[in-house]
Parts: structure tokens; sequence; C-alpha cells
């Protein structure tokens, strides 16, 4: 073998480097353990932060099926002046929603009965007071009695 030596010569680096790479190490943890330590507390509770916040602010969306028997019923105190509707532009919506208000439903109720969120009814309402040029359900409810539009 040539070169025996010099393999002999690289084998004897790599081991000192090896050595003194292992001793830097064994220094750096001996010296710097504390800080060591707090680091890795602190990747602890950075990983335990992020994991909280992410549960925290998940939104919990449940999705329920309620199954309802409908009833459907003619309400004979709709559409007695066909002639006052037609002026007003009442929709047969707003119409339903004026018969169930006369009947003394609160919105929630009215909203309930005909499937509809509590926005929508809101809604027809300020349109049917617009319409019939009230501010309130009593009037609202005596000027359609008086324009025959309700019994």
């Amino acid at each position: 073998m040539r070169h025996k030596q010099t393999i002999l010569y690289g084998i004897s680096l790599a081991v000192l480097l090896f050595v003194l790479k292992w001793l830097e190490l064994r220094f750096v943890v001996i010296n710097h353990v504390f800080e060591i330590y707090i680091g890795a507390i602190a990747l602890i509770f950075t990983g335990l932060g992020i994991w909280l916040a992410l549960k925290l602010t998940k939104p919990k969306i449940q999705t329920v099926l309620i199954e309802k028997e409908i009833y459907i019923h003619q309400n004979n105190n709709l559409a007695q002046n066909e002639i006052e509707i037609l002026r007003l532009g009442l929709s047969k919506r707003e119409l339903e929603v004026l018969g169930l208000l006369s009947g003394g439903l609160s919105n929630q109720e009215i909203a309930d009965q005909l499937f509809v969120s509590l926005n929508t009814i809101k809604t027809h309402c300020s349109r049917l007071f617009e319409k019939l040029e009230v501010k309130s359900r009593t009037q609202a409810m005596e000027k359609a009695k008086r324009l025959g539009i309700i019994s």
C-alpha cells in the first residue's frame, strides 16, 4: 500500500476532529444547560399556546335537523278588500304577516310559523308599516281593519 501513511493520517485527523466536536458539545451543554432548559420550556409552552388558541377560536358548529308536521290552513280574515290591497301594493307574504300580527303573535312566533328568520319578519313588518303609513302594530291593525283588509 502506497498511501497507507496518508490514510492513517486522515483517519487520525477525523478521530481528533470528532473528539474535539464532542468536547465542544459537552462544553456548550454543561455551560449553557440553564439556557437549554429555558429554551425547551419556551418551545413547549409556545406549542401549548398555539394548540389552545386553535381549540378556543375554532367555531363549534352543530347542525340540528328538526322535523315538524306542517298544518296548512286558509285564513279567511285576509284579503277582504282587493282594491285596497292592490292600491297599497301588499304582497301575499305581507298579507300573511299582517294576518298573524292581527292574531297577536310576536315576531319570533310569526317567524317560527312561517319557517323564515326573525330578520325576514322584521323586514316584512317595516314594509307593511311603510305601505300603510303607520308607525306601530296597533296603528297597522287599526288601519287595516278600517280599509277592510282584515276583519
